[in-house]
């Protein structure tokens, strides 16, 4: 059966690093930005992190500017933004495409573990989300495709993606489901 573990991903500094390291660690995989609508969501990722951390939690953080620009700058750069701005500590990787021929393939393998999770329809940007995206393609709930930045895979101590979330989802949900695969 094919894991998370198969894969392996570029540091910020361009060093391989395999996702066997996190074997026996619950994972939250995120794609981010930092001139987005959700940038803010980066405080509460850093808090799950601080909070599940020595319970053998981690969040890997992969940023992306292929949702309106807005991941601009180096990987230096953007990893300084990140810890000043938002005390950010867990790993931050080398910006990738997640979506198209050229995504990064360990995108292309979440992606087909799981598709759209769907929007948390009380969310403030859920209509504009769902007003943009159905205008630009009328199927897109359809496709597994990432919609936006912070759409987020929770991944079990086997290396299985067992959820996805959609960057309209409270961290406090995410929290919930966290718990309950630290608990396993």
């Amino acid at each position: 059966m094919k894991t998370v573990y198969n894969y392996s991903v570029k540091d910020r500094k361009g060093v391989e690093v395999s996702l066997k390291e996190y074997k026996n660690e619950v994972l939250l995989i995120v794609n981010t930005a930092t001139e987005c609508g959700f940038t803010p969501q980066y405080t509460e990722l850093e808090e799950l992190y601080k909070k599940y951390r020595k319970e053998g939690f981690v969040v890997l953080d992969f940023p992306c500017n292929q949702f309106g620009g807005q991941a601009p700058g180096t990987d230096e750069a953007i990893h300084e933004f990140c810890k000043l701005n938002f005390g950010t500590d867990f790993p931050r990787f080398k910006k990738i495409k997640v979506n198209g021929d050229d995504a990064e393939p360990l995108y292309k393998f979440l992606k087909e573990e799981k598709g759209f999770a769907g929007w948390d329809e009380q969310h403030e940007l859920t209509p504009i989300l769902e007003k943009m995206l159905s205008e630009a393609d009328p199927d897109y709930k359809s496709k597994s495709d990432i919609k936006w930045n912070f759409t987020k895979f929770l991944i079990n101590k086997q290396g299985q993606v067992v959820k996805r979330f959609e960057p309209t989802t409270s961290c406090a949900v995410i929290a919930e489901e966290i718990e309950k695969l630290l608990a396993e």
